[in-house]
């Protein structure tokens, strides 16, 4: 089987994560969710006090001190955002984070940073990403590319529901406000903007389940593996 790059964008709280870990699960594929990625960076500058137009201190901790990887839960099953070798994945879920990170997404050092270590962890295929900018910026050449979106006001629940399951409480009114100002500011961006690959396809989220959302993706894998297929298939004829 060809091992294929598998781009998931779209806006937050549409179901990127969720469906991307469900169908690197099904492919037995590797899972970045590089949202998560500029969650950590945020979280580091908020707790370390280094403002977010401070260029020189940003350039200097990305390059120095800010660390990220990911380790696999055993017991979860699901992989979790380590910052400077310390798990943080509860912590980057914070509403706090949800409030600055388009800030920090928007500095170009960051996301250049960002994407080059993104590049490198795809680099040898059988991946799935979901982010913003995965089918336009990072992996311009991903075989299959989906781009998700869905109404604000069921995302906002959607999101309200994550957080009260970690035990945070949210306003609703609050919750729909912070999508739309980072819906706003991806979309408005200098760099990597959040848009619609010419090639990526659309995908609804609003009124359907997870488990439609995971068939969609992978229907859309296997047209693309067949498509590989047959032009592996009709090279050969040709070569003969």
């Amino acid at each position: 089987m060809k091992n294929l790059v598998i781009a998931i964008d779209g806006y937050s709280s549409c179901g990127k994560s969720t469906t991307a870990k469900a169908v690197a699960a099904a492919l037995h594929y590797a899972y970045l969710d590089t949202g998560a990625m500029y969650r950590g960076v945020t979280l580091y500058l908020l707790e370390q006090g280094i403002a977010f137009d401070d260029m020189e201190r940003i350039e200097r901790a990305l390059h120095d001190d800010i660390h990220i990887s990911f380790k696999r839960n055993r017991r979860t099953g699901r992989n979790e955002l380590c910052l400077n070798d310390h798990i943080r994945e509860d912590d980057i879920r914070q509403m706090r984070i949800s409030n600055s990170v388009s800030e920090v997404s928007v500095i170009a050092q960051v996301r250049h940073a960002m994407v080059a270590q993104q590049q490198r962890m795809g680099r040898k295929r059988g991946v799935v990403m979901d982010g913003r900018d995965i089918g336009t910026t990072v992996f311009p050449d991903a075989e299959v590319k989906i781009f998700m979106t869905a109404e604000v006001e069921i995302r906002a629940l959607r999101r309200q529901e994550e957080l009260a399951a970690k035990g945070e409480h949210v306003s609703l009114d609050d919750i729909i406000e912070n999508l739309r100002k980072r819906d706003h500011i991806d979309s408005t961006r200098a760099e990597s903007p959040l848009r619609r690959a010419a090639d990526a396809v659309l995908l609804d989220t609003t009124h359907i389940t997870i488990t439609e959302q995971v068939d969609f993706v992978l229907d859309k894998v296997s047209s693309a593996l067949f498509a590989a297929y047959a032009h592996k298939v009709n090279e050969r004829i040709s070569n003969d």
